[in-house]
């Protein structure tokens, strides 16, 4: 059976697919790996729909819940990645988290962003009691500090948080229109944007590997 991993937040715009596509293509490097777009918006949908090759991994589209509900029938897949819907009382949402393995929120480090992500654990992740983890996205290296401080809240909270981040590159937007994962865009800062990726790839699997 494969694992399920579920990338989710309550708030829009915190970089949930960006962290959806290229977490799936990182992973696909070793692994079989299935992409579900579950958000109604349908934004890995339109960043695969623009790939004229491969992106490394497989995508399919579904904001049933009672499909959804099926996930741990799906065979032929290492790992399968869903980008769910920000939307706290969507039945999607709760439907994926049921069958999830484990749980990533992407977000910024902004005080009104960690607070609504507070909410969604508080509402959505531990009446479940699933494993998870915080990932900080759209960190400005100019201020590395707030990493470390949003770290520290998280921490204090009891809140599990990557040790790994994302940093705000425009090699990530650039990469969506061109229809490709950051894995195989080739300009200006891939590499670095790449190993981020990657980096919270590795921890990713050391800490499923403590609960497996």
């Amino acid at each position: 059976m494969p694992k399920i991993i579920a990338i989710l937040n309550g708030k829009g715009g915190v970089g949930k697919t960006t962290t959806a596509v290229n977490l799936a293509a990182t992973f696909a490097q070793e692994k079989k790996v299935l992409l579900i777009d579950a958000d109604i918006q349908g934004s890995a949908s339109w960043w695969f729909g623009r790939s004229e090759n491969s992106m490394g991994f497989d995508l399919s589209q579904s904001t049933d819940p009672k499909l959804l509900g099926y996930l741990r029938g799906i065979t032929g897949y290492d790992l399968v990645m869903v980008d769910t819907p920000p939307a706290l009382r969507s039945e999607a949402l709760a439907a994926v988290v049921a069958v999830a393995d484990y749980l990533v929120l992407p977000t910024p480090c902004a005080p009104m962003d960690l607070a609504v992500l507070i909410e969604t654990i508080q509402q959505v992740v531990n009446p479940v009691g699933k494993p998870h983890r915080v990932l900080l996205t759209k960190v400005d290296t100019r201020s590395l500090g707030e990493v470390l401080e949003a770290q520290n809240s998280l921490k204090e909270m009891g809140i599990p948080a990557c040790k790994a981040f994302i940093r705000i590159y425009k090699a990530h937007e650039r990469a969506a229109l061109e229809g490709v994962p950051i894995t195989q865009w080739r300009g200006k800062n891939a590499q670095e944007a790449a190993s981020d990726y990657r980096q919270v790839a590795e921890e990713l699997k050391r800490d499923w590997r403590e609960y497996d």
